[in-house]
């Protein structure tokens, strides 16, 4: 049995008995499926909200999988998150035509709006900055998603008003 599951971290799902119980359920029902370990990633990140490194061990144990496979899955995928994510998320695209575009300038004004670094969500739980690649919009560059919504040539002197929709 992987370290991590003798000293799962009080705040993990799996000390959550209503959680646990739920991903005892996801494995259960996908275990025998084909792909087992991205269903079950998928359908874990989908209804905890993120998949804990505690979790990573526990679904590697049952699906008799090395943990090592399970977090390569959770880190080569940009969907997969290790932690709970705010009520919203800010992604910003960081394809080539966005990061040309001015990205990197907006990046830098959301972190000063918000005070935090991208992968951190404010102490308030509200948000959480994220970069990803390629969206698709490239002729929209630069280019945001806020909650799944795609924003394109976004600017930093508009950031704040955004960002505001996001707060209210």
């Amino acid at each position: 049995m992987p370290d991590i599951l003798q000293n799962v971290p009080e705040n993990d799902p799996l000390r959550n008995p209503d959680q646990k119980k739920l991903i005892d359920q996801i494995l259960e029902v996908n275990r025998d499926r084909p792909g087992a370990t991205m269903v079950v990633l998928n359908e874990l990140q989908k209804q905890i909200g993120f998949v804990s490194e505690a979790m990573q061990a526990y679904a590697a144990k049952e699906l008799k999988v090395p943990v090592s496979s399970v977090h390569g899955v959770v880190s080569f995928y940009s969907f997969f998150t290790t932690t709970p994510r705010g009520r919203h998320v800010i992604k910003f695209c960081m394809g080539t035509a966005c990061y040309v575009g001015g990205t990197p300038q907006l990046i830098e004004k959301a972190k000063q709006l918000l005070g935090i670094d991208v992968g951190q969500t404010t102490p308030d739980g509200a948000i959480t900055l994220e970069v990803c690649r390629c969206v698709g919009a490239c002729s929209q560059a630069p280019v945001m998603v806020m909650d799944e919504e795609i924003s394109g040539r976004v600017r930093p002197n508009k950031l704040p008003q955004s960002i505001r929709t996001l707060q209210d």
